[in-house]
This record gives C-alpha cells, structure tokens and sequence, in this order.
C-alpha cells in the first residue's frame, strides 16, 4: 500500500518533495531487505522523534507482526514454559537504533573526548556498509548530526536528511534531503511526524503484510 500518497492528500504542502519521500522510502525498503540497520539522531524534539522512530519500527505498529514459525520452534526448543510465551508475544521487528540514548556511552565520551562527536562514535560502532543513517534536524545545521555523517559516509552507510528551511549542510551531504517547506522550527517538526509515520506504515505493509 502507497501510503504516501494520502499523506500528501492530508498535507498538500508536501506535494513538491514527494520524490525525496519516495526515495527515502526505497533507499529504507532496500537496506531492511539486505539485512541492514537504521541509526536514527537528532536534538531536543528531533531526539524525541529518533526514539518514536524505533518504536514503530522495531515493533508492532498498526499490522500484526508473527515471528517466522522456524523461530517459534527454536524458542520453544530452548524452553517449553517461556518460550512457548515468548512465541505468541514477540513481533516482528526491523532494526533500528536511535543514537540519541545510551547514557553511559554519550557523557563518558562527551567528558573524555568531544560532545559534539558523540554521535560520530556511535556510527562508527554500529554502523555498517549498506546501513542507513537518518538525520533529522530542523535547521540541516546540527553540527553533531555533520560529524555522525560524515562518519556515515566512510562507513559506506547511505543517509537521509530529514530537514526544513533550506535543508542547510545536512541536505549537502546526503543521499536524499526530505526538506519540508515550512521555516519555523516548531512546523517543521509538525510535518516530520506524518512523514516518518507515513514512511513506517509503508514499510509495515512491505515486511509484515
């Protein structure tokens, strides 16, 4: 199902960057196929947003979700009490890591080497070639969200910019820049809600149809 197509119908402003949304969502349907991995970051709202992210993706969000039969098995062989509970209770999941948590990690790091880098480190970590990296930032100038993809981009990580105003660095440097046409920090994130929710129901119905 094309679910971008009623997000437009819902929000007309976002007729002129339909493509960009098209594109997000055929660079995020290929790297979950090829076992990839989507780190997510942003600051203040937009970290708020990396987390809501990871819970639609890495659970169920509007569709049922079963795991494969051969896991069921597996889990039932491991232990016949839980996990005959864990086989009806665990969903599908396609993952996705929002670095914007990690206490520990990011305030060591932060203290002993360069706040602005936390991020850049996390890539570094758990990034892989054919991993995605989404940045959201309301402005496109977050200066940690420039090192995390700079970083992305010699992982060999493809990456999206989930921007406003004029898209500033972050849309230079990506793959594909989702710039909303708004420029007020507070309507622009307004719009990334229905799009990145547009963009997890479609790859619901893709995965667990």
């Amino acid at each position: 199902m094309d679910y971008i197509r009623p997000l437009i119908e819902k929000y007309p402003t976002l007729t002129p960057i339909r493509l960009q949304l098209d594109a997000a969502y055929r660079m995020l349907e290929k790297c979950f196929e090829s076992g990839g991995k989507l780190l997510i970051g942003g600051n203040g709202g937009s970290a708020a947003d990396s987390e809501h992210i990871v819970g639609e993706l890495m659970k169920s969000f509007v569709k049922k979700r079963e795991i494969p039969p051969t896991f069921s098995s597996k889990l039932k062989t491991a232990d016949s009490v839980r996990g005959t509970k864990l086989a009806v209770s665990l969903q599908g999941a396609l993952p996705a890591i929002a670095i914007t948590g990690h206490t520990g990690l990011t305030t060591a790091f932060a203290n002993d080497v360069d706040p602005l880098m936390v991020y850049a480190q996390q890539v570094y970590g758990y990034g892989n070639a054919g991993d995605v990296l989404l940045a959201i930032s309301t402005s496109g100038n977050a200066e940690n969200l420039m090192y995390a993809a700079v970083t992305a981009k010699a992982k060999g990580m493809r990456i999206i910019a989930l921007t406003g105003k004029d898209g500033g660095k972050l849309a230079r440097i990506s793959d594909v820049a989702v710039i909303v046409p708004e420029h007020e920090t507070y309507e622009i994130q307004e719009l990334h809600l229905p799009i990145y929710h547009a963009l997890c129901l479609q790859l619901e119905d893709h995965f667990f149809s």
